[in-house]
């Protein structure tokens, strides 16, 4: 009866602040639970805010399009109609960290004269907005106005790059770690890519896009004099490109337009959302990107297989104790796949060096790529190809009639390095060409996923992370925070090519970068628990089969582990600091915790577990892994709901364990 009665409460407050709404052009939204509060006004300016509790998370911010007209849609906005909605549904989500998503918001659609009009939802977890025209033609966005105020000077998380002033002309790598300051000292001169971070005291707040489809991303910048915040900012169209950048790999803007966009007439604009929690792990375990995403425009998905794949390129071809010359080569790659065959990886990629770069239709006479596609299909192994983006680009139809005709599984393109309106298209474009031929796509060089992934569940993975191939080169970075960091902050918005599993381990003293033998910083528990932590629906195996092969009982754990899950639970912790996770698939359970440089104890609530009695295979640091970050213990115990597990985390450690039914 209460929760009847607090329900009627909100639909009351619903239907109130609307009919208010139609005079002053105030309107307000709650979320399902009534704890957030979204508001928008229409004056001279169009604002929103949102409260969470008693709390102003984002204050009055302003929101507008300008065409190249001149004209501001959200200025002096005429209210035609308001209307709202209560939603409740679920979807399924095959290739995610749970089978099924559910889908509850409330909704107010204002309407206003001009033919156009803009969109609130309001989630238990969040809000977001997004424009809509419905006017015939074409339309030129000069600009958007995208405001994220806040009340207080507090702590941010900011990825920087450069700006779009840059003498590099715009190429972004989308790689970069977190600059922890307040808003206040934000940078002027250069923005921050999504998702950013807002530490707002007892609650947490991210910013990102969804639903980013014809349309440049949006990065954040310094907001003007009086504001503490963040604003928007977005690349113009590209008009000329000239090929350009690493090895020529893909294209550098050397002119731009003084528009950002140019659209259909009619059509939806990309979700500018905010999350908040109170609770930093809930963050870990986030689903609005997936929610305000379209749907899958994959009819049957059937086909669509993740898995974890064995990689060359991050330990640099580099195998010992066999009678050939380890390298880009026939037998080196029918090896990977005896390895990958042997431990049940479901796919060996070939990097650069199968073509030539600059056109993927030269295979190098070193290797016979059907040879290797054809052994592989008798091992059970798919063969994923590297590719540059400007090299798929150029011969796209051939490319992929060509290799889905031999048997290649899929592409991992790279070097897109930019989201302009132009790249962002083209990525929807060579999703839709790939999924024509069945084949499966990891977006590496690219920008953090903004619900590509549902709309087009064919690319399984996104860079947009400074993942462990940077290990190699940049010794000076505090590589485990930022490991704890990614799952509160990028992981919101979606899968991570990160490449974990490293064999070679090391404590902070002991750490040097190796571009042959690379190693990794922090333990080797730490390694496997990414396994379960980051979210990759294609995970590598980034070392090579000789030293996987040394380390046996690590390797026979790590492909115990699958990359999909039917659910998934946010353990604990905190940003920056720690984090644990479980995630379950079919009958087993898998979790993994996290640390910084600092040794910690935690513990693990098992719960979640449900009736019965399991056994788990843990693999914790072992007592001297802060000497030797390879020390690890495994070890098989009884467990069951009642338990809570006390576990201790070396410095850079981790935690790992598989909970099984344990056999009567």
């Amino acid at each position: 009866m209460k929760q009847k009665i607090f329900q009627l409460l909100i639909a009351l407050m619903l239907i109130g602040s609307l009919a208010c709404a139609q005079n002053n052009k105030a309107f307000t939204l709650a979320s399902p639970d009534g704890k957030i509060v979204v508001s928008i006004n229409a004056g001279a300016k169009m604002q929103w805010s949102v409260k969470h509790g008693a709390d102003m998370i984002i204050a009055p911010s302003t929101v507008s399009l300008t065409l190249s007209t001149g004209e501001i849609l959200g200025d002096n906005a005429k209210i035609v109609s308001s209307k709202t909605a209560t939603v409740n549904t679920q979807f399924n989500t095959p290739v995610y960290k749970k089978k099924s998503v559910t889908d509850h918001y409330n909704q107010l659609i204002i309407d206003c004269k001009g033919n156009y009009g803009i969109v609130l939802r309001a989630y238990n977890d969040g809000a977001a907005y997004r424009f809509y025209t419905k006017r015939k033609g074409d339309l030129k966005i000069s600009a958007e106005e995208a405001n994220f105020n806040f009340t207080d000077d507090y702590k941010c998380f900011v990825p920087y790059v450069r700006d779009f002033r840059s003498t590099e002309q715009y190429i972004q790598s989308f790689e970069a770690l977190y600059t922890e300051a307040n808003l206040s000292e934000v940078n002027k001169d250069t923005i921050g890519f999504l998702p950013v971070l807002v530490d707002a005291g007892t609650k947490k707040a991210v910013i990102l896009e969804a639903d980013l489809e014809d349309y440049p991303g949006m990065f954040v910048g310094k907001p003007g004099a009086g504001t503490t915040g963040f604003k928007g900012v977005f690349a113009p169209y590209p008009l000329t490109e000239l090929q350009g950048g690493y090895k020529m790999l893909n294209t550098i803007v050397s002119k731009r337009a003084d528009y950002i966009a140019s659209v259909k007439g009619t059509r939806d604009f990309p979700w500018r959302v905010v999350v908040i929690s109170e609770n930093d792990a809930a963050l870990a375990n986030n689903h609005m990107v997936q929610k305000l995403a379209a749907p899958s425009r994959i009819a049957d998905e059937s086909w669509i297989k993740p898995g974890k794949v064995a990689w060359d390129w991050w330990n640099d071809w580099n195998i010992s104790h066999v009678d050939f010359k380890a390298g880009i080569n026939t037998e080196t790659y029918k090896y990977y796949i005896d390895f990958a065959s042997a431990n049940k990886i479901e796919y060996v990629i070939l990097d650069e060096g199968w073509s030539n770069d600059l056109d993927l239709m030269q295979v190098s006479d070193k290797i016979n790529l059907k040879e290797i596609i054809a052994y592989g299909k008798q091992k059970n192994v798919g063969i994923i190809l590297w590719a540059s983006w400007y090299a798929t680009v150029t011969k796209l139809e051939e490319v992929f009639s060509t290799y889905s005709a031999m048997g290649v599984r899929g592409f991992k393109i790279d070097f897109m390095d930019r989201d302009d309106q132009k790249m962002v298209t083209s990525l929807y474009t060579i999703a839709k060409k790939a999924a024509g031929y069945k084949m499966l796509l990891d977006y590496h060089g690219m920008y953090k996923p903004t619900g590509l992934q549902r709309t087009w569940p064919n690319v399984i993975n996104f860079e947009g992370v400074k993942g462990m191939e940077n290990v190699k080169w940049t010794p000076n970075d505090d590589v485990p925070r930022y490991d704890v960091t990614i799952p509160f902050i990028r992981m919101v918005a979606g899968p991570m090519d990160y490449t974990p599993g490293a064999m070679r381990n090391a404590t902070k003293s002991h750490f040097r970068p190796d571009n042959s033998l690379p190693m990794s910083q922090g333990t080797r528990c730490h390694q496997l628990a990414m396994y379960v932590v980051f979210e990759a629906p294609l995970q590598m195996l980034s070392d090579n089969p000789t030293a996987y092969m040394k380390e046996q009982e690590s390797t026979g754990f790590i492909k115990k582990f699958p990359t999909v899950f039917d659910e998934t639970v946010a353990l604990d912790g905190k940003v920056g600091e720690y984090i644990a996770i479980a995630r379950k698939r079919n009958n087993e359970w898998y979790a993994g915790a996290m640390s910084n440089w600092s040794e910690r104890d935690m513990v693990i609530d098992l719960s979640f577990l449900g009736d019965g009695i399991f056994e788990a295979e843990i693999f914790r640091d072992g007592v001297n892994a802060n000497r030797d970050a390879t020390d690890y213990k495994r070890e098989l115990v009884p467990v069951s709901s009642k338990d809570k597990l006390k576990i201790h985390l070396a410095n850079g450690g981790g935690w790992a364990a598989r909970i099984y039914p344990a056999k009567r």
